[in-house]
């Protein structure tokens, strides 16, 4: 009967263990998403209704109307286009490159390796900042001042994409490389048709990450930006919020900003198996 009790007992205090765990992660999880319900319900509002106190939790009279005029205020096709082609040039060069020099580390062997990844993991204590003048006048001698090129370049090299890379292909068995050499294949195709494949979850990781990065990108399209045919998505609302000093144009700077998310959010939603298996399987070898 003792150990019946006690058993009924320990039951007991897991389940109760398990329901303040759920507690606390259901709390978490309302506090993170409280801001973007806000932002949300807020694009349905007035601008008197979003500056009212106490604040409104719901609007009276839904102004689905926000969105069409924010249509008519701001191009959003020609920035979503923008934004899509300088992050998708952007994801596109940091996957590349962080592969490629993930490999080169991983699976070879040359003179200053270690120094040199370490050199390269040393820049990631070097603020933005601190680069942004040199990097600036680079763009401005190459003439790539409102271009495109003017802000992918700059942003395709990772020290962080890196690090991922080379920490996730050195769990990759070296005996499938050498099998490969064996009938025939070169490092390229090794590359191409062996490792991509392999590290699909970190390059997926390392993409939402750099996508969510370089779509949200503010300071330095502001400065190679001139034109405004160029404007990215944070650019256009922010020339939006200058004029919206007097609450006139809140609501749709409420609106804007929820358009602006819908992009992470899919990237999130369709490649969140990858991500989460790609943080779980990235270890810390070597």
């Amino acid at each position: 009967m003792a150990t019946v009790e006690r058993s009924h007992g320990n039951n007991l205090g897991s389940m109760s263990l398990t329901a303040v765990k759920y507690a606390v992660v259901i709390f978490g999880a309302l506090v993170m998403i409280a801001p973007f319900l806000w932002m949300m319900n807020a694009s349905l509002m007035t601008s008197a209704e979003i500056v009212r106190q106490p604040p409104v939790l719901l609007s009276a009279e839904p102004q689905f109307q926000n969105y069409p005029l924010l249509l008519d205020v701001l191009p959003f096709p020609q920035l979503y286009l923008n934004s899509l082609i300088i992050t998708g040039g952007t994801v596109l060069g940091v996957l590349f490159t962080s592969s490629v020099a993930g490999f080169a580390f991983a699976k070879y062997e040359f003179p200053g390796k270690n120094v040199l990844f370490y050199l390269i993991l040393a820049t990631m204590m070097i603020p933005f900042f601190i680069t942004l003048i040199p990097v600036f006048y680079i763009i401005r001698q190459l003439s790539w001042i409102n271009s495109f090129q003017g802000i992918i370049i700059p942003g395709i090299f990772s020290a962080y994409g890196i690090f991922l890379m080379r920490q996730f292909i050195m769990t990759i068995p070296d005996e499938l490389m050498d099998a490969a050499r064996i009938d025939g294949a070169s490092e390229p195709l090794i590359y191409a048709r062996i490792i991509l494949p392999l590290i699909r979850p970190a390059l997926a990781t390392l993409g939402t990450f750099t996508f969510i990065g370089s779509w949200n990108s503010f300071l330095w399209p502001l400065l190679v930006i001139n034109d405004r045919d160029m404007m990215t998505v944070p650019l256009g609302l922010n020339s939006l919020r200058l004029f919206a000093a007097e609450a006139v144009n809140l609501n749709l700077l409420m609106a804007g900003t929820v358009l602006s998310v819908l992009p992470t959010l899919l990237i999130f939603v369709f490649l969140q198996r990858y991500f989460i298996r790609g943080i779980a399987l990235t270890g810390l070898k070597g």
